[in-house]
């Protein structure tokens, strides 16, 4: 498998980079510092320079390259909204016009559960990183992509467990972002998971085995 990671420097990117190097897969993915590169080159993955609120979809689908996967797990974090709305939601739209241009089919998008901390008033700029968010879920499912949104719930940076609980709806509770990371990359190499949300959290099933119980589509 060849998967292009943009995001692939973050807490989430960084950890599925690893894991998919560590199943002997291409990875590659888009970077904005040149010292990046050597960071990324060693464990094998390839970094490529470009700046996502800069590039045009041509000159990103350019970077992307002959690729089987997209996976987008860049996020401003919720913070500046204009940095949101640059990234979360601009940035997904410009990547899903490159992964067309580039012919790239499969896209893999890190959301988020709609409901995350409803019970707290996180102020104005939490409120349009939501919106935002679910205006680039929109995006993809009416995109002709074979699309897969992973909606993981509070993210930590504890050890991963090796399992999950995963479904169409879920709790939002906490994950590791080491679990998230192999969970997608499970669904990456799970190509019956196509055209489906999936909400993510801690729970006691294996990550193969909950991902594999998710597959709606026979493949050959």
């Amino acid at each position: 498998m060849k998967t292009f990671i943009i995001g692939i420097t973050g807490g989430v990117g960084g950890q599925a980079a690893r894991k998919l190097r560590a199943r002997g897969d291409d990875v590659s993915g888009l970077i904005r510092r040149p010292e990046q590169q050597a960071e990324l080159a060693k464990f094998g993955a390839e970094g490529r320079r470009g700046d996502l609120t800069e590039l045009t979809p041509e000159a990103l689908a350019e970077l992307m390259g002959p690729v089987d996967v997209v996976l987008f797990s860049a996020g401003s974090g919720g913070g500046d909204m204009q940095a949101t709305t640059a990234i979360d939601g601009d940035g997904v739209v410009k990547a899903i016009e490159a992964a067309a241009i580039a012919g790239v089919a499969r896209f893999v998008l890190v959301s988020v559960f709609p409901e995350a901390w409803r019970d707290r008033d996180e102020g104005e700029g939490f409120e349009h990183y939501i919106r935002v968010k679910k205006g680039a879920d929109v995006a993809l499912t009416r995109s002709d992509l074979d699309w897969v949104i992973l909606r993981p719930a509070a993210l930590l940076d504890h050890p991963g467990r090796g399992s999950i609980i995963l479904g169409p709806a879920e709790i939002h509770d906490e994950v590791s972002r080491a679990d998230v990371a192999a969970t997608l990359a499970e669904i990456i190499h799970q190509p019956g998971i196509s055209r489906q949300i999936l909400e993510l959290s801690t729970g006691d099933v294996p990550i193969p085995d909950a991902v594999a119980a998710n597959v709606h589509r026979e493949t050959p």
